[in-house]
């Protein structure tokens, strides 16, 4: 494989990811949201996704969106474990902060083998998730999701545990780090405007305020027994 051509199978891949991340959250994706996640013009999205219907990896309906095929999933499944298996890589054995390690794993995803990335896995412990909480494809490509649900979605005075973080991006991260919202840490919505844009929660005895944005990343597992005390 030539240099062009390998860069065409990145660019394909990013797209493909892309897809499959915002189809998991939204049902489907659109244009504008690819545009965000991707950091591209919309305009030269609609030739890549052009070229991925034509390989049978994408249908693209107007007005509602882009939906990976059984092939494109397949294939975007393979290129999220490569991704979340190299963030483990990152933090498990380099020591990198969870909150770094997104943007250099989307580098490394793509030069990983097969061979590579089973030998990975079986170093790393055959690992669940990764840093973020987020569930790491079986080389089959099944996910195993546990039952979680949006923080937003707590009634106040619920305890729950925070399971996973499906916003990946560092700036995200750090903020949510410094008020110690992270995988495996207890909350609790002390309060919570009606049209749910500021959330009052309690994390390590310390109360923080957040806007509905960021809790709306934030999944959490309900504690049995549900109430705080």
């Amino acid at each position: 494989m030539n240099s062009h051509d390998k860069n065409v199978t990145i660019h394909a891949e990013e797209y493909l990811e892309a897809i499959y991340r915002l189809e998991c959250k939204d049902g489907s994706a659109k244009t504008m949201e690819l545009s965000r996640t991707l950091n591209v013009v919309p305009g030269s999205i609609t030739n890549t996704i052009q070229s991925l219907e034509r390989k049978g990896l994408v249908i693209h309906q107007p007005y509602r969106g882009v939906k990976l095929t059984e092939d494109g999933r397949q294939i975007a499944s393979q290129i999220l474990r490569r991704h979340r298996l190299a963030e483990r890589l990152l933090t498990d054995f380099l020591n990198l902060d969870w909150t770094e390690v997104h943007d250099p794993a989307c580098k490394l995803e793509h030069a990983f083998s097969a061979d590579i990335i089973k030998a990975l896995e079986k170093a790393l412990g055959h690992p669940k998730t990764c840093p973020h909480g987020n569930p790491i494809p079986t080389n089959c490509g099944a996910i195993f999701e546990q039952k979680t649900v949006p923080l937003t979605e707590l009634e106040t005075k619920m305890c729950a545990e925070i399971a996973k973080i499906t916003e990946e991006k560092e700036e995200i991260l750090k903020q949510l780090a410094k008020q110690s919202l992270i995988p495996g840490k207890s909350v609790v919505i002390e309060n919570k405007t009606d049209s749910g844009d500021s959330y009052v929660v309690r994390v390590d005895d310390q109360t923080y305020t957040i806007d509905g944005t960021l809790a709306s990343v934030i999944y959490v597992k309900v504690h049995k027994g549900g109430e705080s005390n």
